[in-house]
């Protein structure tokens, strides 16, 4: 049986009836939760159950929202590996520095979490066209995932997005446009067409469901963890959903008593001083963020100059006792041939701006040796190529072979 109650709007408090089509709350345009029964699902869903259900995010069905799982619409988002990362955290000074791979979900990025939610959902709901801004990986997924049920999907992305991400979307059988503007200004497009072109806006946080799926990343670390959390997550962060979801998951299993004890982790969120509306908004104590204007990163997926769910970001943020910061732009393709080359992990750009604050923090001393750090590989950086220029060296096949150029 589906547990869900009602959803709740995260800024107001309105109340909405569950089983029915939501976007934003109508009277403050802020999103909304889902709540559950979690007394219930305490009463009914022992931990132990999760024993011998296929590794993917479905496992996690009590606390999910779909009411019938033959709706389920998936590529199989399996969970992903937290991996150690011994000699690169020994860069930072630190002994237990750990990574989660989310460049091995379908599509290569975590936004297939999302969009697998957003899209059962959508199903369930009897939706047929979906529409969506995209910096690029969301974008993909939804082409992706509304082709797997065979709905209809419109994509707008700025001019700029990588080109993979424009590829991916249009191979997905997408209707895919390029915008001269950023994402909020494709966003705009998305809002302003659903009347005439009767698509439902699957946007960030503009319906409730694609933070559930992002959710899941918070159940699986925990059950990864054997239910006693890290010290600090290191999260990417641009629309924040995941970093939004995994503070709720984190709340939900503590009402379950399923984690060991009340120690939740610092969650940093990490932006490009190129983009860094949330740290702004976080060192001018304020809830809300202003706008960017001409933001610019390499890291596409941080390139949203102000989101809709900047003060659930910052609310998760003060809560647990972390901090919003950015890290230099030059720095980027720094931080990926690092990784790369130290472990065999191929970081994303948003990712690397991840290790340019974690950097920060090691260096002050507020991130200690012994301290389990996790931090989020949120997408493959082979996805990516504008990211690292490379210029390699030639080999003359008409020259005698220099074998000293070599060593």
């Amino acid at each position: 049986m589906p547990f869900v109650t009602h959803l709740e709007c995260a800024n107001c408090g309105v109340e909405y009836p569950a089983g029915e089509v939501h976007g934003l709350c109508t009277s403050c345009q802020r999103p909304l939760w889902v709540r559950y029964d979690l007394e219930a699902i305490k009463a009914e869903f022992p931990q132990k159950a999760l024993f011998g259900r296929p590794p993917t995010l479905w496992r996690y069905l009590e606390l999910l929202p779909l009411e019938n799982p033959a709706n389920i619409v998936s590529l199989t988002e399996t969970i992903t590996p937290i991996l150690p990362a011994a000699r690169l955290g020994a860069e930072f000074g630190l002994k237990n520095l750990l990574i989660k791979d989310e460049s091995r979900l379908p599509t290569g990025s975590f936004k297939a979490r999302g969009m697998a939610m957003a899209v059962t959902m959508a199903k369930e709901l009897g939706l047929q066209r979906l529409a969506a801004p995209t910096a690029g990986n969301a974008g993909g997924a939804l082409a992706a995932y509304a082709a797997r049920a065979g709905m209809e999907s419109w994509v707008f992305m700025p001019e700029d997005t990588p080109v993979i991400n424009q590829i991916e979307c249009v191979l997905g059988g997408a209707q895919t446009f390029a915008v001269n503007g950023l994402i909020d200004d494709c966003g705009k497009i998305v809002r302003e067409g659903r009347e005439a072109m009767e698509w439902f806006d699957v946007s960030t946080l503009k319906e409730p469901y694609r933070i559930e799926g992002k959710k899941t990343m918070g159940l699986e670390l925990a059950e990864q963890f054997d239910w006693e959390l890290p010290d600090w997550i290191f999260y990417p962060t641009g629309g924040g959903t995941g970093l939004i979801g995994m503070w709720k998951a984190f709340g939900e299993l503590e009402a379950l008593g399923w984690l060991k004890n009340e120690k939740r982790p610092r969650m940093i969120a990490c932006q490009s001083d190129g983009c860094a509306p949330i740290v702004n908004a976080f060192k001018a104590g304020h809830r809300h963020a202003k706008r960017v204007d001409n933001a610019k990163t390499v890291a596409s997926g941080l390139r949203v100059p102000q989101a809709v769910g900047d003060f659930m970001i910052l609310d998760a943020v003060n809560e647990s006792g972390g901090e919003a910061m950015s890290a230099p732009e030059g720095d980027i393709a720094k931080w990926m041939r690092l990784a790369n080359a130290k472990e065999g992990i191929a970081l994303c750009p948003e990712t690397a701006v991840c290790l340019g604050v974690l950097d920060q923090l090691a260096g002050q001393g507020r991130v200690k040796p012994k301290d389990r750090v996790l931090v989020f590989n949120t997408g493959a950086a082979q996805k990516y190529p504008e990211a690292v220029e490379v210029d390699l060296p030639q080999v003359d096949l008409n020259q005698p072979l220099d074998w000293s150029r070599f060593k």
